[in-house]
């Protein structure tokens, strides 16, 4: 049975073929990040891995840009939202606030199911740090990126600094935060921010659904399991690692899900698992 999705104000999502497609539903404000964004991300991912029909996510955006940041308006919010006439207490709100907009992209990687951001036009700022804590990149042409926080005067504090050196050569990203340049999709492609770049929006979009439902057909279980590994080896030493997969594949190898795949091997028929 599906989990109940939420109802939701600034985005849309529909299934298909066991993608979910999510998109940014701010097209007149360049998907900016407004506060219901922020927090209706974090919900949409605990929606998306509570729902067995779900086995994988695409993030994309309406209108013109995939998403231009954060919304500039809910800055002057939070200075007003953290006030206190203790400046201890006034400091340790910010803290806090800061925290919770990091959980809320940190749910992209929570989320056992893979989420594949299809990003066109503008990614900038917290779009970049969104994007950052996806699985996999892919852009079309028309693409560009920066870390934007360093032209307003401030340090990128939500993903960026941590995740991208993960990604690309940490010199390359030192030069994008301390330049707020713009990365156009070539160069994204090039240094492997995104995995493959497409010419227009609609192959972008038409690809990377095609790329969600080959993974949408492997075993849901394998793939969870092989995010769990990667996320962990991510941040952990090799031996830390191979521990890890020894201790995760003593309780999940033996599965439904081997036992069809090697009985459609063997009848060279194409395998169905269970959600």
């Amino acid at each position: 049975m599906t989990n109940p999705m939420p109802a939701f104000t600034a985005l849309t999502v529909q299934i298909e073929d066991h993608v979910a497609q999510v998109r940014l539903d701010r097209p007149d404000k360049a998907n900016a990040l407004n506060e219901a964004l922020w927090q209706e991300l974090r919900t949409v991912m605990a929606w998306a891995d509570a729902t067995p029909e779900v086995r994988v996510v695409v993030l994309a955006g309406n209108g013109r840009h995939f998403c231009s940041g954060i919304d500039l308006a809910m800055l002057m919010g939070v200075q007003q939202a953290i006030k206190d006439e203790c400046p201890g207490r006034t400091n340790e709100n910010l803290r806090r606030a800061i925290l919770d907009l990091q959980d809320c992209l940190t749910s992209l990687e929570r989320c056992r199911k893979p989420v594949l951001a299809a990003i066109h036009g503008a990614c900038v700022g917290g779009g970049l740090d969104l994007v950052a804590a996806a699985d996999l990149r892919y852009c079309s042409a028309d693409a560009h990126f920066s870390i934007k926080e360093i032209e307003l005067g401030m340090v990128a504090d939500v993903g960026t600094l941590q995740r991208l050196p993960k990604l690309v050569a940490p010199g390359l990203v030192r030069e994008w935060a301390y330049t707020g340049r713009k990365i156009q999709a070539e160069e994204a492609g090039a240094c492997g921010l995104v995995n493959r770049v497409f010419d227009t929006p609609e192959t972008l979009a038409a690809g990377v659904l095609e790329l969600a439902r080959a993974i949408a057909a492997r075993s849901p279980l394998s793939i969870r399991g092989t995010k769990e590994m990667l996320n962990h080896a991510r941040d952990h030493s090799v031996a830390d690692g191979l521990a890890h997969i020894a201790t995760w594949n003593a309780a999940m190898l033996v599965s439904q899900d081997i036992q069809a795949a090697m009985m459609a091997s063997m009848s060279r028929q194409t395998p169905e698992f269970r959600d």
